[in-house]
């Protein structure tokens, strides 16, 4: 009798997803997966071709459902300079509301950079570069629109809002308080007007 799956992969890819953000992926083990998805590892390995083919797949879920969604959203708030600042209050807040201090999925991956394949590599910097661009797109309508300065040079103040944000959600995972987190989003829209 051939194999029949009696789940919806999206959902284990989702539960699966929890737990490496939870955990990080070289913590997660494959019964870390089981008990969290309460599928058999052999269910597992017929639906998926092991733990890095579903740490890929939770990457990418977890970039459409949160990033590009999230950020293709604030694209849409006329005033770009408050699209930025609502981006790192949603930030802060997101972290501060964390009872598990997991941080981000795709930041934490790259804290781990060196230590995985090509293929999460490209995700990582795809991401990261999605991130970038938003920035870089906010910052030059703003100068259009005059709501932020020409003085502002895109492409060093997009990477150093990018970089601002990974310090939120690395050091909001225990090193920094509200105070703090509030600081680092403050400074980050000094760097925009």
């Amino acid at each position: 009798m051939p194999w029949e799956k009696s789940f919806e992969e999206s959902d284990v890819i989702e539960q699966a997803m929890e737990v490496f953000w939870e955990k990080g992926y070289a913590a997660t083990s494959i019964s870390d997966i089981t008990d969290a998805t309460g599928i058999k590892r052999g269910s597992l390995y017929n639906a998926f071709d092991g733990k890095h083919d579903l740490f890929v797949r939770a990457l990418s879920k977890y970039g459409g459902d949160r990033r590009t969604s999230k950020l293709q959203m604030l694209e849409t708030v006329e005033d770009p300079r408050e699209a930025i600042t609502m981006l790192f209050d949603s930030l802060v807040k997101a972290t501060l509301d964390d009872p598990n201090k997991k941080g981000c999925l795709l930041f934490n991956t790259a804290l781990e950079y060196s230590s995985h394949d090509d293929d999460v590599k490209q995700l990582v910097s795809e991401g990261i570069k999605e991130v970038v661009t938003f920035f870089e797109g906010r910052i030059k309508r703003g100068k259009e629109l005059g709501s932020i300065p020409d003085s502002v040079d895109t492409r060093p103040t997009a990477n150093a809002l990018v970089a601002l944000l990974v310090g939120i959600r690395v050091l909001g995972r225990g090193a920094f308080g509200k105070t703090a987190l509030r600081q680092v989003a403050q400074q980050a829209i000094g760097l925009i007007s």
